[in-house]
Parts: C-alpha cells; sequence; structure tokens
C-alpha cells in the first residue's frame, strides 16, 4: 500500500463518515425526531415540528442523497476493477467533483458568513434565531464545508494517470 492510497482512504472515510452523520441526522428528523431541531431555526425548523408527510419525504430523500455522496468517495477511491465499472467510470467522477464542489463551496460561504454575523462584522436580521445562527456559524456548515474538502482530496488523489493508488 502506497501513502498516495492511505491519503486518499483517508480522506474517503473521513468523507463518507462526515456524510453519513449528516443523512443520520436528516433521517432522523425524518422519523420525528428533535433533538437538535431548534438549532436549524427559521421554516425548516417549523416544517420539521409539523411533520407534514411533503416534509417527511423530502427529509428521506435528503438522507438518502446524503448517503449516497457519502459512500460515493470511497467507492471512487477504490478504483477500477475492484466494484462494477458504472461504479467509477468518467460520469461518476464527474458527479463526484460535482458534489465536492456544491459541498466545499456550500459550507465554506455558509461557514464564512455565519462567522461574520457571530464575530459582529455583518448584523443579523433582527429577528434572526440567534442560536440557530450560531449552530449554523459553528457546526452545521462547517460540517459540509470539511465533508467537501476530504471528498475533494479523496478526489484529487485519486485521479486517473496519477500514480498507483
Amino acid at each position: 500500500m502506497t501513502h498516495r492510497f492511505s491519503a486518499s482512504m483517508v480522506a474517503a472515510l473521513l468523507a463518507a463518515v462526515l456524510g453519513i452523520g449528516h443523512a443520520a441526522f436528516s433521517a432522523y428528523w425524518a422519523i420525528g425526531g428533535t433533538w437538535l431541531l431548534d438549532t436549524i431555526g427559521g421554516e425548516l425548523e417549523r416544517w420539521g415540528r409539523e411533520r407534514q408527510p411533503s416534509v417527511v419525504v423530502a427529509l428521506w430523500l435528503i438522507a438518502v442523497l446524503k448517503s449516497g455522496v457519502a459512500v460515493a468517495a470511497p467507492v471512487l477511491a477504490l478504483g477500477p476493477g475492484r466494484l462494477p465499472g458504472w461504479t467509477t467510470g468518467r460520469a461518476a467522477r464527474a458527479l463526484g467533483w460535482i458534489a465536492a464542489v456544491v459541498l466545499t463551496a456550500y459550507g465554506g460561504v455558509l461557514t464564512a458568513v455565519g462567522l461574520l454575523v457571530q464575530s459582529g462584522a455583518v448584523e443579523a436580521a433582527e429577528d434572526g434565531d440567534q442560536r440557530a445562527l450560531a449552530w449554523h456559524a459553528f457546526l452545521w456548515d462547517p460540517w459540509f464545508f470539511l465533508w467537501g474538502l476530504a471528498f475533494l482530496i479523496c478526489l484529487w488523489l485519486t485521479r486517473p494517470g496519477r500514480n498507483p493508488r
């Protein structure tokens, strides 16, 4: 096992753990759990508490999507020959890059803005939920950022045409 393979697998497994953790919260809220729901704030919190069927379905779809993206990192890190070809082909890698960039950008931008709000450099709306804003700045948004960053590192280290994994 080379150092490059080890680093790519560490990044892949970290991305998977972070993604499954995020998916677990969505699934937990989909089954009716309310722990940390108040840290989401706004309309999303209200919808989660009302438990409308459309919200429950949306939460399950989000949990499935997050799970799929979470397992994509280790699948793509394994490379061809260990899994069916479609799981590691060009289209799968392109989708992986898109997901990783979106997660990193989404988490990074929201974390930066959230930290600016928390520092007082940017004022929050008067009716803003200060508790939810803090949780987003310090947990939810950085979590997306770190998940995306780990996935990006995994994809970079396992890009085709480079040294063996």
